[in-house]
């Protein structure tokens, strides 16, 4: 073989897909290096990284994979996992995912890959199908309005909690809470309570609850319906005592039931929360499904998540946009009164689609199969001489006590494929839902009957068998009236609306989105292709453990592989977003100091430049915020932070930094802080937000760090989805791994998982059917792979800061004048000179088609900019040519060859049918508003709205599906 001739091993190119995921070739690499000035990505490294924190060595993980192998290998850890028959229910039902909607939302890049809607004029359809979702959410509930998602059932009911306790009338620190709701639900609130002095009293019986409701204690109450245990009653008389003391009634309510029952605002609930999964997302082992909220009108100023609003636009059309409390966790920081950062969008959509397919007919139809089956189902079981308890009501769910055989019936279950929750030592319940047959009434009644057992007549049953949802609990009232759920039904419709809304919109597929803080970087098809297995998606979260080797393999080694890159010790992957990776870490710190008798530590020191949820969280876990200064120069200051730990040294529990800084620089005294936080008695928290600028180069467990949530919706390429789904690990040093939130069993019972501390979400490993894209990314990308991208995240800012300098100022650099993986560009002096602010270049930018960078965070009048690894030097070029030209633009007002009022900035976004109107009133012409690059000739983005108004959508509030009449008036007009 001569010497040119490549080895087999080279030919075989198993890293090939490191080149894939990182956007700039070699020769481009080098290329932008040369602009910053260096000539090489390793001399960069260490002229951005300080050498304190540097990693001696290289990351511990095995080489870089191609897809197939990778493939290949997740194959097999899927195929250890069983699909059995779930009638576990406990809030998880089996569901169809319509073809069309698998396709078109889930697996379709124009849905996964959006960001969170903060830009009102390119997310109008991801906000239509979210207003959609918040319309279907209050009608099945009857309340007035609804929010567009939290993360899952159990930790709605802890915002309704807070909710509750901040608006009800009655002043005592208790809320009753049924002990028929599911476990996971009740655990999570007990979580949320604690800390925050609130008692979680659970009524266990009958005469419990009514001693309870009559007591004076108690701000809210919380009722299950359909119970946990699947019977049903009219609360209204419940409700009425509830309200007398001053108290608040939530519902955790199942949306399919509520197709056929009375809805609880018809008995006068004030918040009614529950989850969506059961229209068509798929169990997932525990999630990402979208939870939802409803309430009374008085409460939405102060409902926790996202609420999607209508204004209008400069032309005077409807527009959707967030409303509200959009960030109220960076508005209000300490005193937010929720951390909730992310929504579940992608799974909400999917959900909305669902009502939107099927439409309240077919919704109807579905519910009335389950609740037939299930009437037919009880009445075989009493043939078999079983006796189903809990009075003779149901939607879907029976309870039957079989006492000694509880365990063995169980047992005989799996052996014929089949799964069933234990409740109460002695009870077995059954659940049905949307995929039950007539063959598995049939199984259920061999597994309780036995194989000599002669078995009922389905059909015979159906005839006589009475219907369990009595006559007085059946809903009469009308929902999902909108057009929108009642026009398309077949698949044509639904496939052209569904293409239509995401026309509408920016995501990564057409675009890069270059938003600081929030690393938007490729979500490759390989490792998107997982989640859809059944093997994956079809495993309820409280199947028992012998049926989950596989998702038990890919979690630890998932968990081995974030230690390894991370530094720590241990790592839950329970809670399912960034916040609440936050909160678990402050837990464990809260928990590890009670453990040593230091309880009254609650000093948590967090520098002004701290994402909003730090406060928040902090403030959610009890702990006094005390707020430190930052330098001229965006880095912590470290004096100030020496003063802030001596002062409250006594009671010092903890400091929350983010590093990189949220400023975009890599901070020089992070290992002095860390010293003197520990000599203070705290721990260190550090925010992992901006790990993608970490990992393969710096650990943060190795330099002084206690604990660090991770983002793997950022870092570790988990798409955005919209605006969620996000799964947030919390990684700690092993002084804290027992303090880490603990498992739940399907009995209800606690179990040890990963640590023993509170449960923060309702899955033990959160939003499970996710985590194969973090895995798969890490095994694709191997140790070298890992590296490199980080390097080029760092290559990529500096070269947008370098060659954006002649133009707009770096507000902050670190060492040597360089930025770490973002850049924050000082917009400040423009507008003081030309009344041009942040948001006109940032809605500027949609006409040359980019979705804007952040804007005004964490310094007002500021955009925050990261380009992330996988954009090429070419989709970087085009953005820093758009940025350019929108300061020749500025430079035209400030020399007044552009009207200082009448520009194409202050007119940004321009729609197409404004271009192309009759008559043009601008100062400037129509081709500058449209194609101020000769390359948008080629391919134009045309924004469905003009710039919309966010003062008139606060003032007038509607979050629902605008009245076709709407669309009518404006057309007349």
């Amino acid at each position: 073989m001569s010497q040119n001739t490549p080895s087999l091993r080279e030919l075989e190119h198993h890293d090939a897909f490191i080149a894939r995921h990182i956007g700039p070739n070699d020769a481009e690499i080098a290329h932008m290096l040369h602009t910053v000035g260096h000539d090489s990505l390793e001399a960069m490294t260490d002229a951005i990284v300080p050498a304190k924190i540097k990693s001696a060595a290289a990351l511990a993980l095995p080489a870089a994979m191609s897809e197939v192998d990778a493939l290949a290998k997740i194959r097999a850890i899927a195929g250890k996992n069983k699909v059995f028959r779930s009638f576990i229910g406990q809030g998880y039902y089996g569901t169809h995912t319509p073809n069309v909607i698998l396709r078109n939302i889930l697996e379709n890049p124009a849905w996964y890959t959006a960001y969170t809607p903060y830009q009102a004029e390119i997310s109008q359809g991801r906000m239509e199908a979210l207003i959609n979702f918040q319309t279907m959410c209050a009608d099945l509930t009857g309340m007035e309005i609804a929010n567009a998602s939290l993360l899952d059932e159990a930790t709605a009911a802890a915002e309704a909690m807070t909710l509750a306790k901040r608006s009800a009338k009655a002043k005592g620190n208790t809320i009753v809470v049924s002990g028929d709701a599911h476990p996971q639900t009740i655990e999570v609130m007990r979580t949320r309570a604690e800390p925050l002095g609130l008692t979680v009293k659970l009524a266990n019986s009958a005469e419990e609850w009514d001693a309870a409701i009559a007591a004076d204690d108690y701000f809210a109450a919380l009722i299950q319906y359909p119970a946990s245990s699947g019977w049903l009653l009219d609360w209204s008389d419940d409700v009425a005592k509830i309200h007398a003391k001053g108290a608040l009634a939530i519902f955790a309510s199942d949306l399919l039931a509520l197709t056929l029952l009375k809805s609880p605002g018809e008995m006068g609930a004030d918040i009614v929360i529950g989850n969506t999964q059961r229209f068509g997302v798929p169990f997932g082992f525990g999630g990402p499904h979208a939870a939802f909220m409803a309430c009374r009108d008085a409460y939405k100023r102060s409902m926790p998540g996202r609420l999607i609003g209508v204004s209008i636009d400069a032309e005077g059309n409807k527009a959707y946009r967030l409303t509200l409390q959009t960030r109220e966790q960076h508005i209000r920081r300490e005193k937010a009164t929720s951390n909730i950062c992310t929504a579940q969008v992608l799974l909400a959509v999917m959900a909305s689609m669902y009502a939107v397919y099927h439409g309240p007919e077919g919704l109807v139809r579905i519910a009335s199969r389950v609740a037939r089956l299930t009437a037919i189902l009880k009445a075989g079981l009493q043939q078999l001489g079983f006796t189903v308890t809990h009075h003779d009501t149901a939607f879907d769910t029976i309870s039957l006590k079989t006492g000694e055989r509880t365990d063995a019936i169980a047992a005989r279950a799996v052996t014929l494929g089949a799964n069933l929750r234990k409740a109460w030592g002695e009870y077995l319940c059954i659940s049905l839902d949307e995929t039950t047959t007539r063959a598995d009434i049939e199984l259920l009644w061999r597994i309780f009957g036995g194989d000599d057992a002669k078995l009922p007549s389905i059909d015979a049953l159906d005839t006589s068998a009475p219907s369990l949802i009595p006559q007085a609990l059946r809903r009469t009232s009308a929902f999902l009236t909108h057009p929108v759920f009642n026009t398309h039904h077949s698949e044509h419709e639904l496939l052209r609306y569904l293409r239509a809304l995401a026309d509408k919109d920016l995501a990564m597929d057409r675009t890069m989105i270059p938003l600081g803080s929030c690393t938007m970087k490729l979500n490759a098809t390989a490792e998107m292709i997982p989640v859809t297995w059944p093997e994956f998606a079809n495993i309820h979260p409280f199947a028992p453990a012998a049926q989950t080797q596989g998702y038990q393999e890919l979690i630890a080694g998932l968990e081995a592989q974030l230690v390894e890159i991370t530094g720590y010790d241990a790592v839950s992957l329970q809670p399912n977003s960034g916040a609440q990776g936050e909160y678990a870490g402050l837990l464990a710190i809260r928990a590890y100091h009670q453990s040593r008798d230091e309880g009254h530590r609650d000093i948590c020191l967090i520098p002004e430049s701290a994402h909003g949820t730090n406060p928040a969280s902090a403030n959610l876990c009890g702990m006094k915020v005390v707020v430190t200064k930052c330098d001229a120069n965006g880095n912590v200051d470290l004096e100030d932070i020496r003063v802030q730990a001596e002062k409250h040294s006594a009671n010092l529990a903890a400091i929350m930094l983010t590093y990189p800084s949220t400023h975009g620089v890599f901070e020089e005294d992070v290992v002095a802080i860390c010293d003197i936080v520990h000599q203070h008695g705290g721990q260190v928290y550090t925010d992992g937000a901006n790990m993608n600028a970490l990992v393969g180069v710096a650990k943060p467990g190795k330099w002084g760090s206690d604990v660090s949530h991770l983002n793997l919706h950022k870092t570790f390429c988990i798409p955005h989805g919209g605006g969620g789904p996000g799964v947030g690990p919390c990684a700690v040093r092993s002084h804290l791994a027992e303090f880490l939130p603990r498992a739940l069993g399907n009995d209800g019972a606690r179990t040890q998982g990963t640590g023993n501390g509170a449960m923060v979400s309702a899955a033990t490993f959160g939003s499970a059917s996710i985590l194969p894209i973090s895995w798969m990314y890490i095994t694709l990308m191997g140790t070298s792979g890992l590296r490199k991208a980080t390097q080029v995240a760092l290559l990529n800012a500096n070269y947008i800061a370098k060659r954006l300098a002649a133009h707009y100022p770096t507000l902050y650099t670190g060492r040597n004048g360089l930025v770490a993986h973002e850049c924050i560009l000082d917009l400040r002096p423009l507008k003081d000179a030309t009344g041009i602010s942040a948001e006109d270049v940032a809605k500027r930018l949609i006409d040359f088609g980019f979705h804007a960078p952040t804007l005004s965070f964490p310094v007002a009048g500021t955009l925050m900019v990261e380009p992330t690894e996988s954009e090429s030097q070419y989709e970087l070029d085009r953005f820093i040519d758009a940025m350019i030209q929108i300061r020749d633009e500025i430079r035209a007002v400030e020399e007044g060859k552009l009207d200082r009022d009448d520009n194409p900035l202050r007119n940004a976004p321009h729609t197409a049918f404004a271009v192309s109107a009759s008559e043009w009133t601008h100062a400037y012409p129509r081709e500058l508003a449209a194609f101020p690059l000769p390359s948008l000739k080629l391919q134009k983005y045309w924004p469905p709205v003009a710039r919309v108004d966010n003062v008139y959508g606060d003032k007038n509030i509607m979050c629902a599906c605008i009245p076709v009449d709407a669309y009518k008036e404006e057309a007349e007009a």
